[in-house]
């Protein structure tokens, strides 16, 4: 068993998890802040209901994210201490700012939100939410900062081998890092909207399978009431079309804004990690030509196997360059290039152990960097183009009666999930062989090979137990919070505002008041 690699699985499986709570933490914050406003605004109880209901399953997202990310903090002295000494100098300013600032107000904030009602002024409550949602994008900018520092090392000198920061100011608008967060906001956007959309559908649905609404001769809605359900009133349905209508645009929206900061950052890339944008485009040769689909061992550690199938002349040179005759360079060409800057074998140094003097491989794993690019972008299409069918369907007012419509709306809420997940492990992988990869008009020498960033006296027995111990807690968690967010999504708006309901015999799928999450108003 490699140590490496297990530590790699490890750090990677707790990272995709934990980001799966993140956009939509991010995402659907401002959303609700925006709902409560308009509560504010207009006294109207739709908005009450809105924001209630939605920040019931916001703050059970937010819960989870802070369990799951404090573990990857341990890891970084754990299974990673020579990577956290090589970049101990400069990630302690922006690690030290999410932690004492942006996430100290989006906790605190966030607390005073959840304990606020009826307790607070109205316009002084709202501000706490706001606070705590500003609180959550400026953790994810410092987040970005320190990750986009690894892409792409800047404001730093060596100084006995290893980086000191001379220059904050240089670190926090790395042009990685500013093209990064943008990139990452816009996709929480439409995760949140994603969200809004497909759980809004059920709740329009269900009321169509019940009875309460029907339509007329013109496919119009006919919005009724079931007076003996507390909640399923003219109002529910109210909150259900608004939410669903206002997600899809939100999704449309965060799209559009996905692909013009992804053009943005691909360009950028293809300048400091061509080999990482080559390899996702199975660009093996020289050339213009973008690479719609490839056959052949994709996964194989060269280009030997691969060979292109369809091909898009031009669009290649448009991606990298913003034209569509500029050549861009090849796997082929790239990899001696690399050979000659940084070596062909590992140093003979004892930090590398057992591994001093292996050939390096730096062409990243083609079948991921290949299929996660394009899966990414197919997911996240998907997500838009179901939000522009969901604008058209419920145009009069509701939803078709099909269950199998229903269920699609559902599954529609994994792919900008989906696409997230693939976007980061694409970026993530992409970089290797290098933990910190170099800056090629920055300074020589500022760069970590992976292999050299483990921990040293970390066995891969140790490790192992680890990752299965990790894993198994994450998975229980996982089931956990999906149990939780299921039972509060079938409730409806009465599982967060229970004194909606005035019957005592309490449905199951409807959480009674004194629930375990009663404290969140």
């Amino acid at each position: 068993m490699d140590p490496l690699e297990i530590a790699r699985w490890q750090f990677g499986i707790t990272t995709v998890y934990h980001f799966l709570m993140v956009p939509l933490t991010i995402g659907l914050g401002p959303m609700i802040a925006l709902m409560q406003w308009r509560w504010l605004r207009t006294g109207n109880e739709r908005f009450l209901r809105m924001t209630k209901f939605w920040g019931k399953l916001y703050l059970i997202n937010f819960i989870a994210g802070v369990a799951t990310g404090l573990v990857q903090e341990f890891q970084f002295g754990m299974a990673w201490s020579e990577y956290s000494k090589f970049v101990g100098n400069v990630f302690g300013a922006p690690l030290a700012m999410e932690g004492l600032l942006a996430f100290f107000f989006e906790s605190t904030f966030l607390g005073l939100w959840i304990f606020g009602w009826d307790r607070l002024p109205k316009k002084i409550h709202l501000a706490t939410l706001c606070i705590a949602v500003m609180g959550s994008v400026a953790s994810a900018y410092f987040i970005i900062v320190a990750n986009s520092w690894m892409q792409h090392p800047v404001g730093v000198r060596l100084e006995h081998g290893l980086p000191v920061m001379y220059d904050i100011w240089a670190v926090l608008t790395n042009n990685t890092a500013l093209v990064a967060f943008s990139h990452t906001i816009t996709a929480s956007v439409g995760v949140a909207g994603a969200f809004l959309l497909g759980i809004a559908w059920y709740h329009l649905w269900r009321r169509r399978r019940d009875g309460i609404d029907t339509v007329d001769a013109d496919g119009r809605v006919v919005v009724g009431e079931a007076k003996e359900i507390q909640g399923r009133d003219k109002a529910d349905h109210s909150v259900w079309i608004w939410s669903l209508r206002v997600g899809a645009i939100v999704a449309i929206v965060g799209f559009g804004g996905v692909a013009i900061t992804g053009d943005a950052q691909g360009k950028l890339l293809f300048q400091q990690q061509p080999l990482k944008m080559a390899a996702a485009e199975a660009a093996c040769q020289t050339g213009t030509s973008f690479s719609v689909l490839a056959i052949g061992n994709v996964g194989a550690k060269n280009c030997s196997e691969v060979k292109s199938l369809i091909e898009i002349p031009g669009l290649l040179s448009f991606l990298a360059e913003g034209n569509f005759s500029t050549k861009v360079t090849g796997v082929n060409a790239l990899v001696p290039e690399y050979q000659a800057k940084y070596g062909k074998t590992l140093p003979d140094n004892p930090i590398y152990g057992s591994r001093a003097g292996e050939t390096i491989q730096y062409v990243p794993l083609m079948a991921v960097t290949y299929w996660g690019f394009r899966l990414m972008i197919g997911f996240g299409a998907l997500a838009a183009f179901a939000a522009v069918v969901a604008l058209w369907l419920t145009r009069k007012g509701t939803v078709p009666s099909s269950k199998w419509l229903m269920r699609l709306a559902l599954l529609g809420i994994l792919a900008p999930f989906a696409a997230s997940a693939a976007g980061w492990i694409f970026t993530e992988m992409g970089r290797q062989p290098f933990v910190v990869a170099p800056n090629p008009t920055g300074v020589d020498g500022m760069y970590m090979f992976t292999a050299a960033a483990l921990s040293p006296g970390v066995s891969a027995g140790e490790l192992l137990f680890s990752t299965i111990a990790l894993t198994s807690v994450y998975a229980c968690l996982a089931v956990f919070e999906v149990r939780v967010l299921i039972r509060y999504v079938r409730g409806g708006v009465v599982s967060a505002m229970p004194e909606l309901d005035t019957h005592d015999d309490h449905d199951e799928s409807t959480p009674a008041p004194d629930d375990v999450l009663s404290f969140a108003y």
